[in-house]
């Protein structure tokens, strides 16, 4: 539409990625899981490493897998002074072994077999562990609103965080993609099957959220 053009020039010239919105909720859920304090995450699909940076601190021990070489790369040079923080290069069958108190997903559910790799998150998770998942959807009418909510904030919000007009995007942006493949109601009535109780949102900037325990 003529009258949204300057609106996506100037989201052209401001990049940011949508998924580090959601690392302040994703760190505030883990503060949640009450008074044990969760001794270790995974963040599946790190990139390079933005959430594993908020982690230290709230966790004991982060362990962040990623599946892309080039990207792995920068993660492993980022923290590998970190006493805290490890990368592992490999995909999520490769993942490491044992149970975790706190696994995140961040732009990542799409890129797996749905039910399949949320049955293999409800195991990977410590009883009182919870599964924290921010996540994108085919989109359909019911998430329009949303939608236009979010076209009409991202430039904003990339003025903010991205002031200098130069287009680059942030390296964070750079690693493989694909298009999701389930709309939000087939991913809750895979969820409701999977994980009983999951509580599952619409949010911003084309996302959602999914939280499994307590």
């Amino acid at each position: 539409m003529r009258l949204l053009r300057p609106w996506t020039r100037l989201n052209a010239r401001h990049p940011w990625s949508h998924n580090d919105a959601y690392g302040w909720w994703i760190t505030r859920q883990a503060r949640r899981l009450g008074t044990v304090r969760p001794r270790r995450a995974l963040d599946v699909g790190c990139g390079t490493g933005n959430l594993l940076a908020r982690l230290p601190g709230v966790v004991d021990e982060v362990t962040g897998l990623e599946p892309d070489s080039a990207t792995a790369a920068i993660a492993l040079g980022r923290f590998a002074e970190s006493p805290t923080v490890r990368v592992v290069e490999g995909s999520f069958d490769q993942r490491p072994p044992g149970s975790w108190d706190l696994v995140t997903l961040v732009a990542v559910l799409h890129h797996l077999p749905l039910e399949e790799t949320l049955s293999s998150l409800r195991i990977m998770i410590k009883p009182g562990g919870r599964l924290v998942v921010v996540g994108l959807s085919r989109e359909t009418r019911a998430d329009g609103p949303w939608s236009a909510l979010s076209v009409l904030l991202n430039p904003l919000v990339g003025l903010l965080l991205h002031p200098r007009a130069d287009g680059r995007e942030p390296v964070g942006m750079t690693a493989p993609a694909r298009d999701p493949k389930e709309t939000l109601e087939e991913i809750k009535q895979v969820a409701d099957r999977v994980l009983p109780g999951a509580r599952i949102r619409r949010g911003l900037f084309f996302r959602y959220t999914l939280v499994w325990g307590p």
